[in-house]
Formats: structure tokens, sequence, C-alpha cells
């Protein structure tokens, strides 16, 4: 199999094409720390080609679901420091994904700060959890341009704190409605300054936050993730092609490691044309991630259309997915209700494949 040879994404050196999708879990301590069910769970997934471990708050008040971790100050750092030592001990890669949600959180969330975004444009249809229960989303402040580079410096200090705590690559969340894609995409961002308008003012932000990564760990060990058909968290855009041709230019440009692109389904009307965007303005590694099993992903990959596939759900459900790719192996089953539950079950619980 294809998806089992080994590649080279910048610095970075894999020796297969089965990536673990970034997933939030929520098993962080109340103070954002990875717990040591956070170090085992990365730990058994070793065997991905490479592990994106799962969005990590850049800043302390950027609380969105409750127990996600952080990335921000020292302790965030030692608890990182555990799981980055394990998975190198395992023979594992292991990339830390930054993110900030902008709007897509809640002021019961994080002491009753006002969410921030590209507009003063609330999620809509849909509502999220808070300690008062579900709550809708509330009208978000929109950054003054003055305010940009203090977001920068939260990804850039991120980044810093990722390379202390042992990682071997970042991944900056433009991806799912959250603050870089806030900027990103023209159906939340209508600003009239350099931060909004034509797609390259769009992607400033973006890029600014790439930029300040590539500072820290030189390009070849940052990626970025986006999702400009992926309408989760009330987001649209008007031309996803030419925003992912902007964007693969400037990556190439720029020589980063990958270009993640994630999917709401690998075979939905239009994600395969963005693929093949990527591929005319961009010569790095291509991860394409969304509903992929093995045959498909085998696909992707034997075609060209993708270097690496990212796979979520079966990574969960699997932590030695890749030999049980390699043996045509059936596949554990997702325990869906533990998904966003504490504890180990449904999380460090899930069966090896006999030896």
């Amino acid at each position: 199999m294809k998806l089992l040879t080994p590649l080279s994404a910048g610095d970075l050196l894999l020796p297969n094409r089965v990536l673990m999708a970034p997933l939030t879990r929520v098993r962080a301590d109340t103070q954002h720390v990875p717990t040591d069910l956070i170090v085992e769970h990365y730990r058994q997934r070793a065997a991905a080609g490479l592990l994106i471990a799962e969005a990590t708050m850049v800043a302390g008040d950027a609380r969105a679901f409750g127990w996600e971790p952080g990335i921000y100050g020292p302790a965030q750092v030692e608890g990182w420091r555990k799981v980055t030592t394990a998975v190198h001990a395992a023979g594992g890669r292991i990339a830390l994904q930054l993110w900030h949600p902008g709007r897509a959180t809640h002021p019961d969330l994080n002491g009753g700060l006002q969410p921030i975004s590209s507009s003063n444009k609330a999620i809509q249809g849909d509502t999220i959890h808070t300690p008062q229960g579900k709550q809708a989303y509330p009208v978000p402040r929109p950054l003054r341009a003055d305010e940009l580079p203090g977001i920068i410096a939260l990804f850039r200090r991120g980044a810093e704190n990722a390379r202390a705590a042992g990682f071997d690559a970042v991944e900056l969340h433009g991806a799912h409605g959250y603050l870089l894609d806030q900027f990103l995409r023209d159906g939340v961002n209508d600003r009239t300054d350099e931060y909004g308008g034509s797609i390259p003012n769009r992607a400033r932000l973006l890029f600014e936050a790439i930029d300040a990564a590539i500072d820290v760990f030189g390009p070849g060990r940052v990626g970025v993730r986006i999702s400009p058909l992926v309408a989760f968290n009330d987001m649209v855009d008007s031309n996803a092609p030419a925003l992912v041709a902007h964007v693969a230019e400037e990556l190439q440009l720029r020589g980063a490691a990958y270009l993640h692109l994630r999917h709401a389904r690998h075979d939905a009307p239009g994600e395969a044309e963005l693929a093949r965007v990527v591929r005319q303005h961009y010569r790095g590694a291509l991860i394409l991630n969304g509903g992929f099993d093995r045959e498909t992903g085998e696909a992707a990959v034997q075609s060209g259309r993708a270097d690496a596939i990212a796979y979520g759900l079966p990574f969960l459900a699997n932590p030695d997915l890749p030999r049980r790719f390699l043996l045509n192996a059936p596949l554990n089953a997702v325990d869906e209700a533990r998904l966003y539950s504490a504890g180990p079950q449904g999380y460090i619980d899930y069966p090896f494949l006999p030896a």
C-alpha cells in the first residue's frame, strides 16, 4: 500500500502516510494542562506517520469547550512535554495545532469576556455548551487593527512554547470557523481595512500567524489547516477555489511543510477541485481529511490527489490503525457517547490487534 510508504513533508520524515487528525477530546485538567490520560492516548497512537494533536489554546481566555488543553504558560508546556517524550520514546512524531476560537465561544466560558472576531456577526443556527447550559452564540466584538499584533503575539508564544515542549512541528488552525478562519472567509469577514475585502487582505492575519510560527520552527516544520467548503460554525466563502489558490501560492513562497485540506466529506461536490487547485500552486505535502477509509485513502494517494490522509474517528478507535490497514483487519467501532466525556473509557481503552 502506498499509504504505508514513507513521506517527506518539509523537514518532517514520516514513516507512513496514515496521519492522525487533530480532534478535541476535552481530557485536560481545569487549568488546561494535559493529563496522564492525554499522555497515554497519544503514546498509544505513535505508529501514525504524524500525530497532529488537538486544537490547543494560545490564550487562557480563549476557552470554547471546557477542558481543552492550552499552550500559553509553563504548566501547559510541562504537561505537553510528558506527551512528546512518551510519543518520541514510542518512535512517533507529533505536531501541535495552535488555535484561538474567536467568536465560537461564550462569555460564560471566559470570565464574562465578550468573544472576538473579524466582524460583529454571531454564529447563527446553533448553540454552545456553557456552565449554565446550552446558550445562543453571542455577538462578537470586532478586533481593531491595532489589536491584531497582539493576536499574532499569542500564536508566536504558542509556537515558542510548543518548541519548548518538544513538538516536532506546529499546525496553524485556519479551519472550522475559528478565529483565523473568521478573517479568511468572506461569509464572516466584512472588514474594510487592510484585513478585509480582497483575498490577500483576508488571508493577512493567517499568514502573519504562519510567519510567526516559521520564525520559531522554520518553514519545514510548519503546516496549516483550512476548510473552505466546510459549513461548521456558520461559515461560507463566495469563492473557495480562489481562496485556496492564494493560500497555496503563499505557502509555496514560504516553503511550508504541508497544507492540510479539511473536507466535510472527501467525495462531496467541489472538494476534488480544491485538491487540484492546491496541486497547481503548491509543491509541498498535501494532506486530505474527511471521511476517508482504507480504500478511498489509498486511492487518493495512489492517484496523486493527496500525499497523505489524516484519519480522525478511525484513529480514535484504532490506536494501531496503520497495522490494521496493512493487514486489512477489521476496525473497532467508535464509542460515540464518550467522545467528549471525562475518564479513560472511549479514550485509552480501545483494543489493539493481537501481536
